[in-house]
């Protein structure tokens, strides 16, 4: 009996032909996938300040008193055998606050690249545009972190990059080594007179599924070639699931900036951060979180006061998974700080900070 070719517009699929042909066929996954994502909030500060925001070293989830959205993206993915991409738009809270410094017409730009496999045998990338930061373990997208509001290390840290990442990962899926030409510190338009690219490394070990080591590095200048100050950053973390209940998280940031143009002083700047989560059920989880930021010489946040940034916060976080899409996640945030930091009312000052937010996500 003759094979006859059948062509099913607008497909023109292979799995149409075996059809065809009375051959086997398996599905084929669409080599581009659509997703999109909202998280919507609502906090209550009680310090109730007069403007509704939270301090300005607080980049996701900084609107109370009223309900907002932090995050919403709508994605395009790609990805084939030798190719992939990603296209994304985004708005919110997040975008607003960690965009304010690019273009206008970059600002909702959440997330756009493309990467080539350059080698057959092994999973050897070359990644260029905007991409996710190789910096820290918490995502701009809520749902990925343990807690709800993203930690002051995660805050005050790139979310997302600009340039080339060429990675590699070990057969055995253990390793994963890149290395990035960037054009700042959470930048997508290099500074007004800045011709310096910075560099940085990702290295992450993972000897067995439930535990993950990551070491990530900065250095470079996000500044003016005239006002040039060198910055050398490193981020470490141990993200280890202990059994099928308990996960913990262990950070630490620590930078270091020169003082002044050619000074051969440094400021630095650290963070520790420490999360400990407690699987009830599919539905039901908790989480506490222990954190600081010592930032004394102002170079990620300037106070003006006299003993700097020195900030500790506490954070405990129910969730609950309504259903394969939605999640209801609630947070207590206590914040103290060595200085008054913190508005409350019209315009007086104070040292501590505590604030509820419940949130809901959705993913489709």
């Amino acid at each position: 009996m003759p094979a006859y070719v059948y062509f099913c517009l607008p497909c023109l699929s292979l799995a149409c032909v075996a059809q065809a042909e009375g051959l086997p066929t398996s599905p084929q996954p669409a080599p581009v996938q659509w997703s999109a994502y909202l998280e919507t909030y609502q906090i209550h500060d009680f310090n109730q300040p007069a403007d509704h925001r939270r301090p300005d070293f607080v980049y996701s989830h900084n609107v109370t008193d009223r309900p907002s959205v932090n995050l919403a993206v709508l994605k395009a993915a790609l990805s084939t055998e030798r190719v992939r991409g990603n296209l994304a738009l985004g708005s919110g809270s997040y975008v607003r606050t960690n965009y304010a410094a690019e273009p206008h017409g970059l600002r909702n730009l959440y997330e756009a690249n493309i990467g080539f496999k350059l080698s057959d045998q092994h999973q050897l990338w070359l990644d260029l545009g905007v991409l996710p930061s190789h910096i820290g373990f918490e995502s701009a997208i809520g749902i990925d972190n343990w807690t709800l509001t993203r930690s002051l290390m995660a805050d005050n840290s790139p979310y997302f990059e600009t340039g080339a990442k060429l990675s590699y990962t070990s057969e055995d899926g253990k390793w994963l080594l890149s290395g990035l030409l960037l054009t700042g510190w959470q930048r997508i338009h290099r500074p007004d007179g800045n011709t310096t690219p910075a560099i940085g490394h990702q290295l992450t070990y993972k000897p067995y599924e439930h535990l993950t080591i990551n070491s990530s590095s900065f250095i470079g200048n996000d500044k003016s070639d005239a006002q040039r100050q060198m910055r050398y950053f490193h981020d470490f973390y141990v993200q280890w699931q202990l059994d099928p209940q308990w996960g913990l998280t262990a950070a630490l940031d620590i930078g270091a900036e020169q003082a002044a143009p050619g000074s051969e002083r440094y400021s630095v700047w650290f963070s520790p951060n420490l999360i400990l989560r407690y699987r009830y059920s599919d539905r039901l989880q908790f989480a506490g979180r222990l954190e600081h930021f010592n930032d004394r010489q102002g170079v990620i946040i300037n106070t003006g006061t006299a003993h700097g940034f020195q900030t500790t916060g506490y954070s405990i976080n129910v969730d609950y998974r309504l259903n394969n899409r939605m999640v209801w996640r609630n947070e207590l945030r206590q914040l103290n700080s060595r200085d008054a930091l913190f508005t409350q009312g019209d315009a007086r000052l104070t040292d501590h900070s505590l604030m509820a937010v419940t949130a809901l996500t959705v993913q489709f």
